[in-house]
């Protein structure tokens, strides 16, 4: 995916994912950020965490560390990330659930995850469906990278829900139609207003935003928020070396 990212079809897909996720992650706090995948693409530019690492099929690197790992098994302690993006590392896995159930386990609750993926139901979907014909007959010229799963948004959307992600925001882009041409795609740059106007779910591409929920478990509120006066507990939820713990408040149950 890299490699085709440099192309003009993975340059222009590759402008409006960075815009949309330095929207999406600028007002993420915390500690602890991950991008899991595509290095091409700074997810976490925007983000002010000061601890931030780019996980890669060779291993997680930073400014000063680098460890071999899989996306389905992160070597970071149980409920230690605030944010974890995942620039189109669900399409490109062999196995993708295994991934979320990963994010899952590695976010603090109230932590997020940043989605973005291929949109199967879009002009580049079809394409990717014709371009598996093209590969079993050797005819044609491939435009997308080999080996992709184009998960779409409502699926991903049920794989959230069951491991307890509530959905925030999310949104489709790309609208021009697959070309391999930069001349040819700046011609149809007139379909990126007109979709997003007349058929916004067709875009080939969208970016989600979901928070991880615990049961009986939610955030402290600022005071301003608070609407009345029950007792609740203060209870220390993850710790990581030279951090305080994440006060958090349990909910009395009558």
């Amino acid at each position: 995916m890299q490699d085709w990212f440099e192309s003009p079809a993975g340059a222009y897909l590759l402008a409006w994912e960075q815009q949309k996720l330095d929207l999406a992650v600028v007002d993420i706090f915390g500690y602890h950020a991950l991008q899991l995948g595509l290095p091409a693409l700074d997810a976490l530019a925007a983000n002010r965490m000061p601890h931030r690492w780019l996980a890669t099929a060779e291993g997680v690197h930073s400014a000063r560390a680098a460890l071999q790992a899989d996306y389905a098994a992160l070597p970071f302690p149980e409920s230690s990330l605030d944010l974890v993006v995942l620039p189109h590392a669900l399409d490109s896995h062999a196995d993708p659930h295994a991934v979320l159930r990963e994010v899952s386990r590695v976010l603090v609750p109230g932590g997020r995850v940043v989605i973005s993926g291929f949109n199967p139901a879009s002009l580049w979907g079809l394409r990717q469906g014709c371009e598996h014909l093209c590969r079993r007959f050797n005819v044609g010229r491939p435009l997308l990278p080999h080996g992709l799963d184009f998960i779409g948004s409502r699926r991903l959307r049920d794989w959230l829900r069951l491991l307890d992600f509530e959905v925030e925001t999310g949104g489709y882009g790309c609208y021009r139609p697959l070309l391999a041409s930069d001349k040819w795609l700046q011609r149809w740059r007139w379909m990126d207003r007109a979709g997003a106007r007349w058929w916004p779910f067709f875009g080939a591409s969208y970016v989600l935003v979901a928070v991880k929920r615990v049961h009986g478990v939610r955030l402290l509120e600022p005071a301003w928020r608070k609407t009345g006066s029950k007792a609740a507990a203060t209870v220390p939820l993850a710790r990581r070396s030279g951090d305080h713990p994440l006060p958090m408040k349990q909910e009395q149950h009558e």
